[in-house]
């Protein structure tokens, strides 16, 4: 080894060793294993030929898979983050509360849980190369179970965003022909007589089309109805596309993100573009931006932009972390964390513009409606002297009536039939009420935003582009979910990751048969709400406790800037130490009492009055929403115990496939760098996590115990332990 190299220098010196040697090789050049003195085929060790110098990647030496190019990485990343709730959610909570004003707390709380927590996950993942179930192991044993709880999480979450991708795939298809069908009411055929469909006359053509040619939806969860066979089919598709793309792993995924992760954008702009030489679009985004004060203040909205800013970024469920730990061990996460963050705050804000601009033309053709419907009815009491003809200001014209001229006529209609007013049946039509209308997930995607559509020219195209937006939407964030399934497991067994992938499909499509049923939309909602809010949150909490507290923020910063290069913001500290857990604290206990207040239930659809009505859920259905919540949060007191009383192995002194090999070949060469490391007692254990400094986590008696002669050697890659030592107690 060169003498300059730090090894060497220290070990010359009269510094106290502290490193272990994953973090003395990390701070070397990258080491080709072929090229160097340390090659196991060349006698002597001799240097290489000139002319001849192999790049073997660090990356292919542990036998990890490793991104094609950082292109494909960060597409990935935003894929996974950029999702349906970018479209359906954001704007809902921003028209909700307060408007334009909704961003500054949503604004202010990305940066201070939001960017510091991806960013934690980013390096975390990137530097231990595992997935989450490796990563908690090696931070911290005992909280490995934070992992298990994030497959958990991902395997409920995927489940039913996968029933979604199987809707968007059937009004994909429906969309292709002209008219749309949920553009009008079907009509009934009774004996000689032609009637509309009540159900669809008492609410419109696309409720109509969503509730019962889509869902063929029942009234109650209790009463399941049998499978429906399109959605079963629909849902089979899904998950067909599903594993195409994870299949390979990120040689596949990494491919498809580039057209699912950029296409989504090109229908934005394209339908801002369009939307904005729609009527009353401008009215829709003026709506939108323009900012209530008085709410921003309120403490909801703060706790659900804080939900928002959580979810958006797809915090603690294993796929940033396992997307990350393909990376190169010196790859620049913190523009990674900010690039990604940055881009998903900017595509909520495209997402908003076109829904609103969409809604606001809808909203003007519903106002437009409605004033020629109340006009005809002021024309018939004319008619029928029970109104003066005096009352009509004369300027109007019922030929040409504008919203200005009605609402006049309305307001001296209004004074001068005071006392009977309200048995006149006038509506006020104002397009605010319109706008005022607050939809979002389905009721936005397959009810408002398609009714809209049907007003386009050329409404099939604009059908196809959206509905084909929200696949790839989908895709992006179901390919980011699969990721965080099957790396963790990958990690943790030898199983071919085609096998695996396959299997996890099979099995995901037969449980979500549970929401293809005609009752299946309700159990979509029930695990929307309980599956991942509240065990998420508990689980990033005590990702940041655990890395800030108990790991060491000093260390962890001490880390980062060996990894990276540079020493991060010092704000970081603070935000992880003490900043965000306090945040995600606060969130905790707003989410349980929310959940105590608001009684468990579910908008049941009535056929017979053709709406919604709240229902609460039967004695069975609220024993199965805790236990997701309960399920999804087991594990993690069930490791801590058992680790706790040495009754599962810690897991977090497996040697990388790689290093292994080598040492079994010949450990010979290895002796000159690391002598004054490898004179320590074998029997004793490694310490939870490589680290920088002498404090390596519970039970560590010295920091050059990390590595011993039994060839515990705590690396970064992939891999098992030869011969592990037994785990060392660490109460």
């Amino acid at each position: 080894m060169p003498k300059s190299s730090k090894v060497t220098q220290r070990e010359h010196s009269n510094e106290h060793v502290t490193e272990s040697v994953a973090d003395l090789l990390a701070l070397e050049a990258p080491m080709d294993y072929k090229s160097s003195q340390m090659s196991m085929n060349m006698a002597g060790g001799g240097p290489p030929p000139i002319g001849k110098q192999p790049d073997i990647s660090p990356d292919l030496e542990d036998g990890r898979p490793a991104w094609n190019s950082k292109v494909e990485y960060i597409l990935a990343q935003v894929g996974f983050s950029v999702g349906l709730g970018n479209v359906w959610r954001f704007p809902y909570l921003c028209q909700k509360n307060g408007g334009g004003a909704y961003l500054v707390p949503y604004f202010i709380l990305l940066l201070l849980i939001g960017i510091p927590l991806f960013f934690l996950e980013l390096a975390v993942g990137q530097r231990i190369r595992r997935g989450s179930i490796g990563v908690w192991n090696y931070v911290y044993p005992r909280l490995g179970g934070i992992g298990v709880s994030s497959l958990m999480v991902c395997g409920f979450v995927g489940l039913y965003y996968n029933v979604i991708i199987g809707w968007s795939i059937f009004y994909f298809f429906q969309s292709f022909q002209y008219p749309l069908p949920w553009s009008e009411c079907p009509i009934r055929r009774n004996g000689s007589q032609a009637i509309v469909e009540p159900e669809c006359e008492k609410s419109s053509a696309t409720t109509y089309f969503w509730y019962r040619e889509t869902l063929n939806i029942t009234s109650t969860i209790g009463d399941s109805g049998g499978l429906n066979w399109r959605m079963t089919l629909s849902l089979l598709g899904a998950w067909i596309i599903v594993c195409l793309a994870v299949i390979k792993g990120i040689q596949s995924s990494g491919k498809v993100m580039y057209f699912s992760s950029l296409f989504p954008y090109v229908v934005l702009f394209c339908f801002l573009v369009r939307g904005m030489f729609l009527k009353g679009a401008v009215d829709g985004i003026a709506h939108m931006f323009t900012p209530k004060l008085e709410i921003m203040l309120e403490p909801q909205v703060w706790r659900e932009a804080a939900t928002q800013v959580f979810f958006a970024l797809g915090l603690g469920f294993g796929g940033v972390i396992a997307f990350s730990s393909y990376n190169k061990r010196d790859n620049n996460c913190h523009f990674d964390a900010v690039l990604v963050s940055v881009i998903n705050f900017l595509t909520s804000i495209l997402a908003t513009l076109v829904v609103f601009a969409v809604l606001g033309f809808k909203a003007n053709v519903l106002n437009e409606k409605c004033i020629v419907e109340n006009a005809e009815k002021i024309l018939d009491l004319l008619n029928s002297n029970v109104l003066s003809h005096d009352l009509i200001p004369p300027h109007v014209n019922f030929s040409h009536l504008t919203s200005s001229d009605y609402a006049e006529m309305y307001e001296v209609i209004k004074i001068v039939k005071e006392d009977s007013f309200s048995q006149l049946g006038l509506e006020q039509c104002l397009l605010e009420d319109e706008l005022n209308k607050a939809v979002q997930g389905t009721g936005l995607a397959f009810i408002a935003f398609t009714e809209a559509m049907t007003h386009f020219p050329a409404s099939p195209f604009w059908s196809v582009m959206f509905f084909f937006m929200l696949i790839n939407l989908g895709l992006g964030s179901m390919i980011g979910t699969m990721t965080g399934i099957t790396t963790p497991i990958l990690d943790t067994f030898k199983i071919r990751k085609e096998i695996l992938t396959v299997a996890c499909c099979i099995v995901a499509f037969l449980c979500g048969l549970l929401f293809v049923q005609r009752s299946g939309n309700y159990f979509v909602t029930m695990f929307d709400d309980y599956s991942a809010g509240l065990p998420l949150t508990i689980v990033v909490i005590l990702e940041n406790v655990s890395v800030a507290w108990i790991y060491g923020t000093k260390r962890f910063m001490q880390d980062l800037e060996d990894m990276l290069g540079f020493k991060p913001y010092r704000l970081y500290f603070y935000l992880w130490k003490y900043v965000s857990p306090v945040c995600l604290l606060i969130l905790i206990a707003a989410t349980v009492v929310e959940m105590s207040i608001s009684p468990p239930g579910y908008n049941a659809w009535v056929q017979d009055l053709a709406t919604e009505r709240f229902q609460s859920y039967p004695p069975w259905a609220l024993a199965m929403c805790f236990a997701l919540i309960v399920l999804a949060m087991l594990p993690l007191p069930l490791v801590f115990i058992a680790r706790h009383f040495n009754w599962l192995p810690d897991g977090s002194n497996k040697l990388s496939v790689s290093y292994r090999k080598s040492l079994t070949k010949d450990t010979s060469n290895l002796e000159d760098e690391t002598r004054f490391i490898l004179g320590k007692n074998p029997s004793e254990a490694p310490s939870p996590m490589p680290s920088h400094r002498a404090y390596l986590g519970p039970g560590s008696t010295s920091p050059v115990e990390l590595i011993t002669n039994s060839t515990s050697i705590s690396g970064y890659g992939s891999g098992y332990q030869t011969n592990p030592a037994p785990p060392k107690s660490e109460s």
